[in-house]
């Protein structure tokens, strides 16, 4: 059993591979894994986003997102878009399909949690 205290973590910052996924733009997107458990299971951490309109598919996980700086609109799958910011917290359940259009600049913390051939809740 651990304790894991984030701002006593330094973990890489790694460019995100946006091959096909992106929309319009040139975004650039980081991620720094802060927990990756039960065999990758659980993970949690930092992802960024620079400006651009890109696609992400919630494929057998669900993801809990709170946004720490900046703002996106996400056109998801279920034919609504919402406005998120930051302070703002939201969960995007297994199988949803999001296209997120960002302005100027995202920042979220993530917590994803595996969930093969389960499919949406």
């Amino acid at each position: 059993m651990k304790f894991i205290k984030f701002s006593e973590m330094n973990p890489p910052r790694i460019e995100k591979d946006l091959t096909g996924s992106v929309v319009a733009g040139s975004p650039v997107q980081h991620s720094q894994m802060i927990y990756d458990g039960h065999g990758g299971a659980i993970k949690s951490g930092i992802w960024e986003s620079t400006a651009g309109v890109f696609t992400a598919t919630m494929t057998d996980f669900v993801e809990c997102c709170h946004i720490l700086e900046g703002s996106a609109a996400i056109k998801a799958s279920d034919g609504n878009t919402y406005t998120v910011e930051a302070g703002d917290a939201f969960v995007m359940e297994a199988g949803l399909r999001t296209e997120w259009t960002v302005e100027t600049y995202i920042k979220k913390h993530f917590v994803i949690t595996s969930i093969p051939k389960l499919g949406p809740a």
